[in-house]
């Protein structure tokens, strides 16, 4: 049974559609995986649970995810709180050096309160963004505390805002998204006998939807897709509740403690959104689609077009998404793709991975079947970037565009 968002609430923009054992499977996965809820990879996993005890997984980890969004302020005043406690135990005259540093940390306070109550916002009404799921807290007031890897998920969330909806953005969106939606336009470009909004493009690992957003506004009819229910929380704020511009600020680095040059770094606001999700053509074809990506898109020849940023490395079977993303397209189809190799799960223990090198993924694709028809290596690209840090990370990614024959 198909998901649709709640009648109830105000007309979403943007509908978040899923089907329902695709949630099932997104719920189940294993609580002590590093990266659960926030890749978009597919866990081997056990045999398939009973249907009930599937359902109440579902809503335990959806429950989880509520809980370490509201456990936000709680645990990050609590390192703030350890700072001073142990500033206390310092000599006078240590105490006196840091007069600074106490007053910077009071700056803190406030700016993960301002989180706190953004955080407040998203969650709103969460419990109902499918009209055929309801979650009720008081069935899963016993869990545990969330762990730091939930935790870091949260933060990660925010600092996803900075990147997908707000100027200082714009320099990662032009360097990640632009050269897809160029290729895009160029491939598929308006003519009279096919118009744009019949063409069908698939975004995989949406995230907080702007690319997918950015494709849509073009014409084209675009649907993103998202595993992770701490971005799908996230992006149905964004995309179903913002109208207009600058509306809320942030403060992304606050959590982060580390390679700051300046207190105004650390507790610098950022708002957003810097563009109107709402301002879309009357007659856009826009969605996002919550659920695994091997499970939702199961349909072969169903898309023109799959644009993938950041995300083919989140596979634990790499294998199988370039099989799935070759069986979804159309003939001549095309997949443009941007990203790196960081293999989500290769550092994981508990889970199985294959981690192939670049030269033995691209022989891989052409033996699917596919036919390179641009590629670009060492393309520099940031993901979630603090410019004012005095660390860095660039990621020598790759830019391709393979098409499936005719």
């Amino acid at each position: 049974m198909a998901r649709k968002p709640n009648q109830g609430q105000p007309s979403p923009f943007i509908q978040l559609n899923s089907c329902e054992k695709d949630l099932h499977k997104m719920n189940a996965i294993k609580p002590c995986s590093e990266e659960e809820g926030m890749s978009n990879g597919v866990n081997s996993g056990p045999e398939e649970d009973d249907p009930v005890d599937q359902e109440r997984q579902e809503r335990e980890h959806f429950q989880r995810v509520i809980n370490a969004f509201k456990y936000y302020r709680v645990h990050f005043l609590g390192k703030i709180e350890k700072n001073e406690t142990f500033m206390s135990l310092m000599t006078t005259r240590q105490r006196e050096l840091l007069t600074d540093y106490a007053e910077h940390l009071r700056q803190l306070r406030v700016c993960v309160e301002h989180n706190h109550e953004i955080i407040k916002l998203i969650l709103q009404d969460v419990g109902v963004m499918f009209e055929n799921s309801r979650h009720d807290e008081q069935e899963f007031r016993g869990l545990s505390r969330p762990n730091l890897s939930e935790m870091e998920k949260v933060s990660s969330v925010l600092r996803q805002v900075v990147r997908d909806w707000s100027v200082e953005g714009e320099a990662e969106r032009r360097q990640c998204y632009q050269p897809i939606v160029d290729e895009i336009q160029r491939r598929f470009p308006p003519t009279g006998d096919t118009p744009l909004s019949s063409i069908q493009v698939l975004v995989p690992g949406a995230g907080l939807g702007r690319l997918a957003f950015e494709i849509a506004k073009l014409g084209y009819a675009c649907q993103g897709n998202e595993f992770a229910l701490f971005m799908l929380f996230a992006s149905n704020f964004v995309l179903n509740r913002c109208r207009g511009t600058h509306l809320y600020r942030l403060h992304p680095w606050c959590t982060t403690h580390a390679n700051h040059l300046s207190p105004e770094h650390q507790a610098a606001a950022v708002t957003f959104p810097d563009t109107d999700p709402s301002q879309m053509p009357a007659d856009a074809l826009f969605s996002m689609a919550a659920g695994d990506f091997l499970e939702v898109y199961t349909e072969p020849a169903q898309w023109h077009c799959v644009a993938t940023c950041f995300f083919i490395d989140c596979a634990s079977n790499i294998v199988q998404f370039i099989e799935t993303i070759y069986s979804i397209l159309r003939p001549g189809g095309v997949w443009i793709n941007m990203g790196p190799l960081l293999y989500h799960y290769s550092d994981m223990p508990s889970e199985e991975s294959i981690e192939p090198t670049y030269q033995h993924l691209r022989k891989i694709i052409t033996a699917v079947g596919f036919t390179f028809e641009k590629e670009e290596q060492g393309v520099q690209t940031a993901y979630c970037q603090n410019q004012d840090s005095m660390l860095h990370w660039s990621y020598n990614s790759v830019f391709f565009v393979c098409k499936k024959p005719s």
